[in-house]
């Protein structure tokens, strides 16, 4: 039977079980209705790549530098690019292989069982930490009405706009929304480049705003720099490594992309993080032009203390809060796959079971972010570790196991590159997180 959102598809290869749920050929496919069109496919994963994260983009700048953080942005979109690709590589080497397989050894369960989790707790904190970002920054706009409630607009947004979305059965409807998201996060890029003109620096020493007072008093901290090296600058590179974390969305997407071919899908990636480059390099460089040294962790703060109730910059507050928003339903697809396969196994498509199972989630993340308010810091902890499974670890040892290429391989160098990386990142991010935490 037809499954929605993942189409029929039939055993073409032996070489090993599948430790994604949806790792299978995809060449050679049954009848299948027309998938979602190249547009659509790539605005959807720029929508799961791009999130609240360009807002520290250009505080990682000034902490590394011009050029040292073109360098690294382009190291990790690479690495990303090609963690993708090892991904797709597997698809066409892995045949479809359920998790009710009788044939099925305890070594193949394992894999898959920790993929599930990994993307179910990641996807699930993603979303709650995300929408606890929705409730802070809520309270800019509050005039003390009941309708400035963070958590009443969040509970009314999420039933009319969210829970739809994200009932529905492909992932593919959701390009029209993404595109939407997308060109809100390109509507930031170009506040920032216009608001560059409108800041003065050095700042004014009376510039005040609320508890903290802007001191940027020097011509030496209006200068450009191409290199810093200092303890802030390790930080940055989990924060840019994050920034293109987007391969829990890759497999619903290929599932229901029309014509899908291994060539096609490293398309769709290639230019989604092309444009995310764009936007993300854009937004640091001209924020970082615009404050140099005193360039907050979260950009929009900056814009706050000099022209505070500025219309351009408030709306575009709003808009990053929609993107994100927009978002959820997106990275709720393979939080709910992984949930159905965690629970039900390979049973057939049940509605039933779909609206329980999107239910469900989304009533957790709520739950988590109206009333654990530290949720940030909680799942800073575990998202270091599930994110970099996705991002880093689980393709590159999903690819030696199933790959029969030898170690001396292009792609098997590259592997044992992102390892190093990955153990560089988590470490940092893990001790970062940790003393915040604690602090």
């Amino acid at each position: 039977s037809f499954s929605p959102g993942y189409p029929l598809l039939k055993r073409s290869s032996s070489l090993g079980s599948s430790p994604y749920p949806e790792l299978r050929q995809l060449s050679h496919l049954q009848t299948r209705a027309k998938g979602a069109s190249f547009t659509s496919s790539v605005f959807n994963l720029m929508n799961a790549i791009m999130g609240s994260g360009i807002l520290g983009l250009a505080y990682a700048m000034a902490s590394t530098g011009i050029v040292g953080f073109c360098i690294l942005l382009v190291l990790v979109s690479s690495l990303a690019a090609f963690s993708v690709h090892l991904l797709l590589k597997l698809c066409d080497q892995t045949g479809e292989k359920l998790i009710n397989d009788p044939s099925l050894t305890l070594d193949e369960h394992i894999p898959m069982t920790l993929s599930w989790i990994a993307i179910l707790i990641q996807n699930i904190g993603g979303k709650s930490v995300s929408i606890s970002l929705y409730i802070c920054d809520l309270s800019f706009f509050s005039r003390n009405a009941w309708y400035d409630d963070g958590r009443l607009l969040l509970i009314l947004f999420t039933l009319c706009i969210v829970l739809p979305l994200s009932i529905l059965p492909k992932i593919g409807f959701l390009g029209y929304t993404s595109s939407i998201a997308f060109f809100f996060m390109l509507y930031f890029a170009v506040v920032v480049m216009v608001k560059k003109w409108s800041i003065p620096c050095p700042l004014p020493l009376n510039v005040t705003s609320g508890a903290f007072q802007v001191s940027n008093s020097t011509d030496s901290e209006c200068t450009p720099k191409l290199f810093v090296f200092s303890s802030e600058s390790a930080y940055a590179i989990p924060t840019m490594a994050f920034s293109f974390l987007c391969h829990t969305a890759i497999l619903p997407i290929y599932c229901e992309l029309d014509r899908p071919t291994k060539a096609r899908m490293q398309n769709v990636t290639n230019v989604s993080i092309s444009l995310s480059f764009v936007v993300y390099l854009v937004s640091a460089l001209f924020g970082y032009l615009t404050f140099f040294a005193n360039v907050k962790s979260e950009l929009l703060i900056g814009y706050d203390a000099y022209m505070p109730r500025d219309i351009m910059v408030m709306t575009v507050r709003l808009a990053i809060l929609l993107s994100v928003l927009l978002t959820v339903p997106l990275i709720h697809f393979p939080a709910r796959k992984a949930l159905i396969l965690l629970l039900c196994g390979g049973r057939p498509f049940s509605w039933l079971i779909h609206i329980i199972a999107t239910m469900s989630i989304l009533g957790v993340v709520l739950m988590l972010a109206i009333f654990v308010p530290d949720i940030r810091n909680v799942f800073g902890v575990i998202g270091s570790t599930t994110s970099s499974s996705l991002l880093f670890i689980f393709p590159g040892i999903f690819y030696l196991k199933i790959s029969r290429q030898p170690l001396s391989s292009f792609d098997s160098i590259g592997v044992k590159t992102h390892s190093v990386y990955v153990l560089i990142t988590v470490k940092i991010k893990l001790t970062n997180t940790v003393g915040q935490f604690t602090h």
